[in-house]
């Protein structure tokens, strides 16, 4: 953990502090690639920490690779990116639907994958709920499975999910099908936490984890019996890295296929390079300003931090405009709500109530909530008369994209100009995680944190930072609120869009007037590819970020 003054230098000093020797390591790990031995070398910005998906939000890549979803995000949009299921259909009531699994599908070992493979799966899930090691910690968990009254193999090609009511769950969720063969001994207590799931892993995708040295790098197989017909190429890398630095160094020299999470400045010198093509697309990742409104255990370092007249008034301290132009060169969506534009259905412009920047206009409403400079000196007071000194707390999780240093210095630098200083503390991911985890997990005792997340594009996703289920996960800022809980929960089974919409709606706009967030912008995925090893890219959205595409298909370049 580092705490650094707002100076550039500072701030230079740190990051390279943070990144120097993960960088000599994997640079070391990098030599010697070419296009000769087939392999697709990728990178991003990440910290796997288990292959194990009922114990693991940190690893969807390399997961995604080997594990398919039985529908997910991919299938709904693509018609050419289907996963477990090959074709899902749902009854007039709304409540039983049917899914066709691939037939003649093999695990990676050789073994049959089936609608059997997928109920256990989910049942193994639904088992776990309401006892002590309950499987709800992972990327495989029990959410959602409230709803559910019943799930069952029909015949080895059919899987029948029956909801309690009308939802959209059975499609929307990401569960990640497993093998029952190799995962019916395994205990709850032990997928919770122990269980590494050693690779090579056995999954149904591409691409089959064979071997992983976390911090490092994972590498991966070609799947000799994935349903498409074993991938044309050798296999992968994918290394982790905790900064943009090598991923920009390994396109440019050729020791990477494919990077992701690249800054607007080195996208930007990429995209001069003949031998290299760079995308960009919206992404489902919000950046944003959090409060701590704990009281009690793991509250921070003032009240205030609890009353939503103090956090609305700092809401008309931050420019979100200039973050965007400053800190991401434009390659970001100014931040407004729970949604972000590339979730098109339920995005807002909130524009009856949205707040617009105005340092003076911040100042007057921090006065009359009664945080004002009583001596004279510069700095507000709180209500019981001490002076503010906020610490903000930033850093990356594992599988977001970095958050410029630039844009921290822009909110620090702005709640000084009204009075509030601030000291900021950079984490790494771990750190960031404990720190932000539940007070009973002994997170908590900070004031402001930036941070990030980046869930799927569903009416409970875009909700979940309000959750009050997911206290110290994705709700960062500890908010509770029955109100926005009813509405959440009304709209986990809504499946009328419109309905949806309006709920959605309803919630973001009591979150927005209670300020625990402040949404600072929703940036763009900048990735690169190398041209000369590979073909096969995608074009707008070069390479999917919620399944395998399009490393399921790529091909060898012919030799010039």
């Amino acid at each position: 953990m580092n705490k650094w003054p707002l100076s550039r230098r500072a701030v230079a000093k740190a990051m390279l502090l943070a990144s120097a020797a993960p960088l000599v390591m994997n640079l070391e790990a990098l030599a010697g690639s070419s296009c000769a031995d087939g392999i697709v070398r990728i990178a991003g910005i990440a910290a796997p920490d288990t292959m194990n998906p009922f114990a693991t939000w940190s690893s969807s890549w390399p997961m995604y690779f080997t594990y398919d979803a039985l529908v997910g995000v991919d299938a709904q949009r693509h018609d050419d990116r289907r996963g477990f299921a090959k074709s899902w259909s749902v009854a007039k009531d709304n409540l039983t639907w049917t899914f066709k699994i691939w037939p003649s599908m093999k695990w990676s070992d050789g073994q049959p994958a089936t609608a059997r493979d997928a109920a256990f799966t989910y049942n193994y899930l639904r088992g776990s709920i309401g006892k002590p090691d309950e499987l709800n910690v992972g990327y495989n968990n029990t959410g959602g499975l409230e709803n559910i009254e019943s799930i069952a193999a029909l015949d080895d090609e059919t899987l029948q999910i029956v909801t309690k009511s009308r939802t959209r769950w059975p499609v929307d969720n990401y569960t990640l099908m497993v093998p029952e063969h190799i995962w019916k001994d395994v205990s709850y207590a032990e997928a919770r936490s122990t269980f590494q799931n050693k690779p090579p892993l056995v999954g149904t995708g591409p691409m089959i984890v064979s071997e992983f040295q976390p911090g490092q790098f994972a590498s991966l197989t070609p799947n000799k019996y994935f349903r498409a017909g074993r991938p044309a190429t050798a296999g992968m890398t994918y290394r982790f890295f905790n900064s943009a630095d090598p991923i920009a160094q390994g396109l440019k020299s050729g020791d990477l296929d494919y990077g992701m999470s690249l800054t607007a400045a080195q996208w930007e010198e990429l995209s001069n390079d003949p031998a290299i093509a760079v995308g960009e697309s919206r992404i489902e990742q919000r950046n944003y300003l959090a409060f701590n409104t704990l009281s009690g255990k793991g509250a921070g370092s003032t009240k205030a931090l609890q009353d939503p007249a103090f956090r609305d008034a700092i809401g008309y301290a931050i420019d979100q405009k200039t973050i965007v132009d400053r800190a991401f060169r434009g390659h970001a969506d100014p931040g407004v709500g729970l949604a972000m534009p590339v979730t098109a259905d339920y995005y807002s412009e909130l524009s009856e109530i949205r707040r617009h920047f105005d340092l003076a206009e911040a100042g007057r409403r921090l006065d009359a909530a009664g945080y004002r400079d009583t001596n004279g000196d510069g700095l507000r007071e709180d209500r019981d008369g001490n002076p503010f000194q906020l610490e903000l707390i930033t850093g990356t999780t594992s599988g977001v994209l970095e958050i410029p240093t630039a844009a921290i210095q822009l909110i620090a630098g702005w709640l000084e100009q009204i009075g509030i200083p601030v000291t900021v503390t950079q984490l790494d991911s771990g750190a960031l995680a404990a720190r932000t985890a539940a007070p009973a997990d002994g997170g908590g005792g900070w004031d402001l944190l930036v941070s990030a997340g980046w869930l799927g594009p569903s009416a409970h996703d875009l909700l979940s930072l309000g959750n009050s289920k997911l206290i110290g996960t994705s709700n960062t800022s500890y908010w509770k609120n029955d109100k926005f809980d009813k509405l959440l929960s009304e709209a986990d089974v809504t499946v009328d869009l419109k309905k949806s919409r309006e709920l959605v709606d309803q919630a973001s706009r009591l979150i927005y007037i209670e300020a625990p967030y402040i949404m600072l912008c929703y940036p763009f995925l900048l990735e690169a590819h190398r041209k000369d090893c590979f073909q096969g890219w995608g074009t707008n959205d070069a390479v999917s970020m919620w399944g395998y595409f399009p490393f399921d298909r790529l091909k060898p370049a012919p030799t010039p």
